[in-house]
């Protein structure tokens, strides 16, 4: 257990240090071209997620995600106590990860974030993002395993783009982005919300993979 829990709380800090710490690089680069900001946010955050979940799937199963978590408890293929463990080492991580990532650009280790993020669009936008990311982990581990880290990778860079709110996606990386005031960001207030969207999403996506491998 204690592997698992470390390859969980090294994979999310990485996470969570490749998003703000990107997120902080490319505002240094572009400061009036957030096109080009939220590129290289969603390049290095997918790459990261390729190599993060290349390297601990096999120890852990790379949630760095509790609603994933929760998928694998419904699952079985981990019990509920190690479940909140997982949970609990991934919060703790996420923030780690953002006061890493401050460090490294010379920040203070905790800012408060004023990105408002909030209203219809935006819940709409991370109940999809989840629903498909849940999903697409489900689906891939009955038919191809050995992908998941490229199919993830690929997701998350690609619903920067398709979803308005930038696909959070990921209850524990929200509650990291509440401690850093640099573009990805979320302010305390609107984190509630996006959390609650995040496990309806998961619950749609699960729901859906029941119907879909009914028929197989």
């Amino acid at each position: 257990m204690k592997s698992k829990l470390l390859a969980e709380a090294i994979g999310t800090a990485f996470l969570l240090l490749s998003i703000v710490g990107s997120a902080l690089m490319a505002a240094n680069l572009f400061p009036d071209q957030p096109g080009l900001q939220l590129l290289a946010n969603a390049g290095a955050t997918g790459l990261a997620l390729y190599v993060l979940i290349a390297i601990f799937a096999p120890i852990s199963g790379a949630h760095f995600n509790p609603v994933v978590t929760a998928s694998m408890v419904m699952e079985r293929d981990l019990s509920t106590k190690e479940a909140v463990f997982y949970v609990l080492v991934q919060i703790v991580a996420a923030i780690l990860g953002v006061m890493a990532a401050h460090f490294i650009f010379d920040s203070l280790p905790i800012e408060a974030s004023g990105n408002i993020r909030s209203g219809v669009a935006l819940w709409a936008s991370e109940i999809v993002a989840t629903f498909g990311l849940v999903l697409l982990i489900l689906l891939a581990r009955r038919q191809s395993p050995g992908a998941i880290p490229a199919l993830v990778g690929c997701y998350i860079a690609g619903a920067y783009w398709f979803t308005a709110s930038t696909s959070f996606a990921n209850p524990a990386v929200t509650i990291g982005r509440i401690i850093t005031s640099s573009p990805a960001g979320i302010s305390a207030s609107d984190a509630p919300g996006f959390i609650a969207m995040q496990i309806i999403g998961a619950a749609l996506a699960y729901g859906a993979y029941k119907i879909l491998a009914s028929d197989r």
